[in-house]
């Protein structure tokens, strides 16, 4: 059964899905247009088993939907609206110094 996110879970889950690089790309891609999954392995030039993870991931978090078609699944960004949220992020300005990174990028590997 599907439940509307509070809007903090929301912009977390968001969050966790945009955390890793392969995920940005498999959100970018979706975006494009919807794709079955050995296609977008061979897209990213990633295994289908790293890709099945990293969609079961983006599935959790409620971005992506599998869309059955015959035998095959195809998968789709879950709300047409995420484009959108996609393309505005991508041309949001970050204001970054250049000689800073965060505090926990060396220990945690983010930023």
């Amino acid at each position: 059964m599907l439940t509307v996110a509070s809007d903090i879970e929301v912009l977390a889950r968001f969050g966790r899905a945009l955390a890793d690089p392969i995920r940005c790309r498999l959100l970018l891609a979706l975006r494009e247009a919807p794709a079955h999954p050995s296609d977008l392995a061979d897209a990213l030039g990633i295994s289908r088993t790293r890709l099945s993870n990293h969609l079961a991931c983006l599935r959790d978090c409620g971005l992506v939907v599998a869309i059955p078609v015959g035998r095959r699944t195809r998968y789709e960004l879950a709300d047409a609206r995420l484009g959108h949220a996609l393309d505005d992020l991508r041309n949001a300005v970050v204001a970054v110094e250049e000689d800073k990174n965060c505090p926990d990028a060396e220990t945690k590997g983010c930023c």
